[in-house]
């Protein structure tokens, strides 16, 4: 696809929000995108910390009990996404994807593969080597986890996708053995660069999206986001 073949791909940040509420409005806008009534979407946000465990995992892979959970404010969610349990909360920067494979390579992994190289080249802006982990789904540097990466499709349309760990409670990954995976560690962009923007974060971690998936990204407004997702 050549750059003048951009698909138009509308972007909204929709700050913090419940994991429910953001949930319905991914799975509302995937069928829009499916019936053609609206363009592609990138959403970023931030969850309220929660708990979701992917078509491939299961609560044995949560190690801490119900009460310190409660204490903690953290829920479980069972969801539908590949992959086992993650950790979602303040300090991620959690993008949602809705679009549509069959103008980006009918490809599930090759889906999985460019959401890493996306978040490679955003990590290699500020100096860091991003890497992949053969058999293991996400982004890593120096052997830590980065980046957790789990997507559900329907009808070709992605929905979920990653959490990268910019500022988050580190504290809050020992309550589980994140992705199901028990010998490898989590790490986050502050504890690799001290100093981090959130904002610049956020902006270059766009651009690498619309670089590898050839988007031309279109900010759209919030309430045009909300009707058609039936959030409002």
């Amino acid at each position: 696809m050549s750059d003048g073949d951009k698909r138009v791909c509308r972007y909204l940040d929709l700050g913090s929000i419940n994991y429910d509420e953001a949930y319905r409005c991914q799975r509302n806008l995937v069928d829009a995108v499916v019936s053609g009534r609206c363009d592609e979407h990138i959403l970023f946000l931030e969850h309220p910390p929660v708990l979701t465990i992917g078509r491939g995992g299961g609560r044995h892979n949560i190690l801490a009990g119900d009460d310190l959970l409660q204490r903690e404010g953290i829920v479980i969610r069972e969801i539908d996404r590949g992959g086992d349990v993650t950790y979602h909360g303040p300090g991620q920067l959690v993008g949602y994807p809705i679009l549509n494979l069959n103008h980006h390579g009918k490809d599930i992994h090759l889906y999985l593969r460019n959401l890493e190289e996306a978040l490679i080249r955003m990590l290699d802006g500020f100096g860091l080597k991003g890497e992949r982990n053969p058999g293991l789904t996400g982004v890593w540097v120096s052997g830590a986890k980065v980046a957790a990466i789990g997507v559900g499709v329907r009808r070709w349309v992605t929905f979920h996708g990653f959490a990268l760990n910019i500022n988050p409670d580190m504290n809050h990954f020992k309550l589980i053995n994140p992705c199901g995976i028990i010998d490898k560690p989590v790490t986050a962009m502050v504890d690799l660069l001290g100093d981090v923007d959130p904002a610049l974060i956020r902006e270059r971690t766009l651009h690498a999206l619309a670089e590898v998936f050839n988007l031309d990204i279109v900010p759209t407004d919030p309430e045009e986001v909300y009707a058609l997702a039936a959030l409002s």
